[in-house]
C-alpha cells in the first residue's frame, strides 16, 4: 500500500558491515540451526548455513552464542502517549496533562519500547494529544531520539457523543480524546485531513459505552463505515476499528476494515465472517488484564475474575475459527517496554508459542503491509534484528532477555 513508500524514510544511514553468529535464527517463520547474519548498512546482505555463506573482509564479528536471533518484534496496538492507568487515569491525561508533558515522557516510552527489542510499533491514536504522533514518529526517524519504527493514526474517528470524558456540565466543551465526525460531508473531510496531516491508517470507534445503561453500543452505520474505508483506501491506506460488539464488530468487518481491535464480545457468527474476509482479531489480552489488577484482582492469588474467563474462551473460540491473529496489548494501559505481557498471555490463552512469535514478527509485517522491508531474517530486508537468551519457541519468556537490539544496522543494545 502507498503509505508505507515513505516508512521511515529518514532514519540514520550506516555502513558498518556485521556479522552475526547466533546459536540459532528465528527467521520470522521457523527455527534455523548454524546460520549466519551478514548485515552491510542498514539491511541484511546475507542469512543462511554458516558452511555456505561467505564472510565479509573487516566485518565485526558479533559472537550470539547460547541466544537466538531473530527479527526485530512488531507491536500491534500502542499508545506511546499514554501512560500506565494506575499512575493516572486515561479522562486525567486527557484532560490535565499538557501535550509537552506527553510527548516528553512519550520519549521514554518510545526508547524503553525499542531496548525491549520491539522495533516497530502501530501506535494506535495520540488520545488527545492531536498529531503529536506524527511529531514523535518523525523525531524518530531523523535520529533525534532513539525509538521504534511507527505507524501512527494520529486522531481517531467517534461518532459525535459516544467517546470521551463524561459527567460534564453540558454547556461545556471538554476534549474527546478523538475526532468526531458524523454523515458524509463531515467524514469525508476528517478522514481526509487526517490523511493530510500524517495518519498512516485510520482508526475508527465502531462502537463505544454510550448505551442507555453506560453499554457499549454500535456508533457509525454500515454506509460510515463503508465510505471511512473507501476514502481512506483511496490513498492507500488501511482502517482499523475498535469494536467488542457483534453489531459493531459485523459491520467493520462488512465495511472492509483490515483489523478489529478487542473483539470481545464477538459471536461465532463474527469470527466466521472475519476468517471468511480474511480480517485480523488484535485481541489485547494485557489491557484488560492490566485494568482488572489496578482494580484489585490479586493475580496469582484471587480466583480469576469473569471478565478473564471470558477473554480466555473469546480467544480460544478466533483460534478455533482460524480468524488471523495480530499481536497487539494496548501498551500504554500498562507499561511501555513491557509489551512482552501480550506474547505470555498468548501463549497462556491457548496460542503455541512458535505461532505467536510467527505473529509479532512476520505475521505483523504482513498485515501491516511491511513484509517487503521487515519481519523476516531474510537477505534484501531492513536489518531490524534483536537477540534473546535462550530459545522463545520453546519458552516465550525468553523474549524479556534481549541481549541485542539493532534496528536499520545500528545498534542500540547489547551485551
Amino acid at each position: 500500500m502507498a503509505f508505507s513508500e515513505g516508512f521511515s524514510q529518514n532514519k540514520p544511514k550506516t555502513d558498518s558491515v556485521f556479522v552475526l553468529k547466533p546459536s540459532q535464527v528465528f527467521d520470522g517463520q521457523i527455527l534455523q540451526k548454524d546460520w549466519v547474519v551478514v548485515v552491510q548498512g542498514e539491511r541484511i546482505l546475507s542469512a543462511g548455513p554458516a558452511k555456505s555463506t561467505t564472510l565479509p573482509q573487516n566485518a565485526r564479528v558479533l559472537d550470539l552464542s547460547g541466544q537466538t536471533l531473530m527479527p526485530g518484534l512488531i507491536e500491534g496496538h500502542s499508545h506511546l502517549l499514554l501512560h500506565p492507568y494506575n499512575e493516572t487515569s486515561w479522562n486525567d491525561q486527557v484532560l490535565k496533562e499538557a501535550d509537552a508533558l506527553r510527548v516528553a515522557r512519550a520519549t521514554v516510552h518510545a526508547k524503553n519500547t525499542l531496548l525491549a527489542g520491539f522495533t516497530t510499533v502501530r501506535d494506535l491514536g495520540s488520545e488527545g494529544a492531536e498529531y503529536a504522533d506524527v511529531g514523535l514518529k518523525q523525531a524518530i526517524d531523523q535520529g533525534i531520539i532513539p525509538g521504534p519504527r511507527m505507524l501512527v493514526a494520529g486522531k481517531a474517528m467517534i461518532a459525535t457523543g459516544s467517546y470521551g470524558p463524561k459527567g460534564f456540565d453540558p454547556a461545556f466543551e471538554v476534549p474527546q480524546g478523538a475526532e468526531a465526525a458524523d454523515g458524509i460531508d463531515a467524514i469525508t473531510r476528517v478522514v481526509r485531513d487526517q490523511i493530510g496531516k500524517g495518519a498512516d491508517l485510520v482508526k475508527v470507534y465502531a462502537d463505544s459505552r454510550w448505551g442507555p445503561n453506560g453499554e457499549a453500543m454500535p456508533t457509525f452505520t454500515l454506509a460510515e463505515l463503508k465510505l471511512i474505508v473507501e476514502i481512506a483506501s483511496s490513498s492507500g491506506r488501511p482502517v482499523v476499528a475498535h469494536a467488542s460488539t457483534p453489531e459493531g464488530m459485523r459491520r467493520a468487518v462488512e465495511a472492509g476494515v483490515e483489523t478489529i481491535e478487542h473483539g470481545d464480545g464477538a459471536t461465532q457468527e463474527v469470527f466466521k465472517l472475519m476468517a471468511k474476509k480474511d480480517v485480523a482479531l488484535c485481541p489485547t489480552l494485557a489491557a484488560g488484564d492490566a485494568i482488572l489488577q489496578y482494580n484489585g484482582w490479586r493475580k496469582g492469588q484471587d480466583p480469576e475474575p469473569a471478565r478473564i474467563a471470558q477473554k480466555r474462551a473469546n480467544f480460544k473460540a478466533a483460534l478455533a475459527a482460524k480468524v488471523p491473529i495480530v499481536m497487539g496489548g494496548d501498551v500504554g494501559v500498562y507499561p511501555h517496554g513491557d509489551n512482552a505481557r501480550e506474547l505470555e498471555l498468548m501463549v497462556n490463552y491457548g496460542m503455541p508459542a512458535l505461532e505467536v512469535l510467527r505473529s509479532s514478527t512476520s505475521g505483523n509485517a504482513k498485515r501491516f503491509h511491511l513484509d517487503n522491508r521487515l519481519g523476516m531474517v531474510k537477505a534484501g530486508l531492513l536489518a531490524d534484528l534483536i537477540s534473546v537468551s535462550g530459545d522463545p519457541t520453546q519458552d516465550v519468556a525468553a523474549i524479556r532477555k534481549v541481549q541485542l537490539v539493532m534496528k536499520g544496522g545500528q545498534i542500540y543494545r547489547q551485551p
